[in-house]
């Protein structure tokens, strides 16, 4: 599919959240999905992704890209949005499908698995970012869309709590590592750690070999 990529002036507040998908529906492009990942940089665990329905103009307080917002509150906020979601679709990419596809590749797969779960489908996907190449659906790039966006927004906290919850889970199978603490980011204890244990099953070959 071809890229195209939407750009918007800040807006502040929640009714400026809802101004994409508002504009859509008025020209007949309904119901949008916002779809976003969490997980490509990392050096260990899966890539995750989530694609999220909301009602329309449907505020929750505190909506907001996921990387601004506390764990505490994003696992609050992850409560609000499945409950008030039309629908909602989580899925992941596992490492071996990191490295056969690199994270580009993988990072789409989780996105089309997350789509697929949504029903109804989606007239159009909101895409976090700038490329949008490997989406099997009708979609539109949104740079930015997770801090411009509420269905973004949305799909940006339950990707990122999804899948701390799971690099919680494998501290428990891998202990030694840290992974309930920097979710296997690349930290400097992480590193000491993978200098003292070597890697993991769980960790990327491909970014040990660019980045360690």
């Amino acid at each position: 599919m071809e890229e195209t990529e939407t750009r918007q002036p800040e807006r502040a507040g929640a009714a400026g959240l809802w101004e994409m998908e508002r504009e859509l529906a008025s020209r007949g492009i309904a119901p949008v999905c916002g779809v976003d990942e969490a997980g490509r940089g990392p050096l260990a665990g899966p890539v995750c992704a989530a694609a999220v329905l909301l009602p329309t103009g449907f505020v929750i307080p505190g909506l907001n890209d996921s990387k601004k917002l506390s764990e505490r509150r994003r696992e609050a906020l992850y409560d609000a949005i499945t409950d008030a979601a039309v629908s909602f679709g989580v899925a992941f990419a596992t490492v071996e499908e990191i490295e056969e596809k690199n994270i580009l590749g993988a990072t789409f797969l989780a996105m089309n698995r997350a789509i697929a779960l949504l029903d109804p489908a989606p007239a159009l996907a909101l895409i976090d970012g700038n490329q949008n190449r490997g989406i099997a659906s009708p979609s539109q790039c949104v740079v930015r869309g997770d801090a411009r966006c509420a269905s973004v927004a949305a799909a940006s906290i339950l990707a990122k709590v999804t899948r701390d919850r799971y690099m919680r889970e494998m501290d428990g199978r891998y202990p030694g590592y840290g992974f309930a603490v920097h979710k296997g980011y690349g930290t400097a204890a992480h590193y000491a750690a993978l200098r003292a244990l070597g890697p993991s099953p769980i960790h990327r070959p491909t970014f040990l070999r660019k980045r360690h």
